[in-house]
């Protein structure tokens, strides 16, 4: 009398592996999937940013922040309805600059009160000493973007007007951005790794374990060191 085959046969074990290999296919696209929406986004409001900057600067001739004649100031008639305060119009976007009616300003929070009320950009901020969220955009991961006059990107060495993503971006991420709008290194090229802080914790310092190698012209994006903490800034 014939034994009963109690194992699976070759077909049975080919299916499951078509089934299981379908399944991670599956995964594995999804997530490529969700990067690459992640990466569209950033790039979204970069580029949306920037538009903004240089679409006021256009209409006003003049920075948005450091603008001068945004609401009533003196004899000055204020040219943007809504906005709640002016710049000192020197021409550079300053953390505390003394505009002409005496007042210390923000110029990088009024940044977006003027750009807002310009109808540049997309909701209504109005300034205040500080950032909050009725204040300033934010990235997709909770940490506020940041415009102003400063060398807190790259190697810290030349001032300039810069857009800054915030951090607590995965290195994958931001590295991925780089490469598609810019030259895929972090301390030369148009974007540029920013240790910017914010509202959280600035990212670690280029090196073992950070978002770049080394803070030299020859750095490069660790991806494979899994950071979760890493920001950019668009230098204009």
């Amino acid at each position: 009398m014939r034994k009963q085959q109690t194992g699976f046969t070759l077909i049975e074990i080919a299916i499951v592996l078509v089934i299981i290999g379908l399944l991670l296919g599956g995964v594995l696209k999804g997530q490529e999937l969700i990067t690459s929406a992640r990466v569209r986004n950033l790039i979204s409001v970069q580029d949306g940013i920037k538009a903004a900057f240089f679409g006021f600067q256009d209409r006003f001739r003049a920075l948005p922040g450091d603008y001068t004649s945004a609401v009533t100031a003196g004899t000055v008639t204020g040219n943007i309805t809504g906005a709640t305060v002016n710049g000192n119009g020197n021409g550079r976007i300053e953390v505390a600059a003394t505009p002409a009616n005496g007042s210390v300003v923000q110029e990088n929070i009024a940044v977006w009160d003027q750009l807002s009320h310009a109808g540049f950009m997309n909701g209504t901020y109005t300034w205040a000493a500080a950032a909050a969220d009725t204040t300033s955009p934010k990235n997709p991961y909770g940490i506020y973007l940041d415009l102003q006059y400063d060398a807190v990107y790259g190697l810290g060495t030349i001032t300039k007007h810069n857009l800054k993503s915030g951090g607590q971006i995965p290195v994958e991420i931001i590295a991925e951005v780089d490469r598609k709008i810019d030259d895929g290194a972090p301390y030369t090229g148009s974007f540029q790794f920013s240790v910017y802080a914010g509202n959280g914790t600035a990212p670690s310092a280029p090196g073992a374990g950070s978002c770049t190698s080394a803070a030299a012209l020859a750095g490069v994006w660790q991806p494979t060191g899994g950071n979760t903490n890493c920001g950019a800034a668009s230098i204009f």
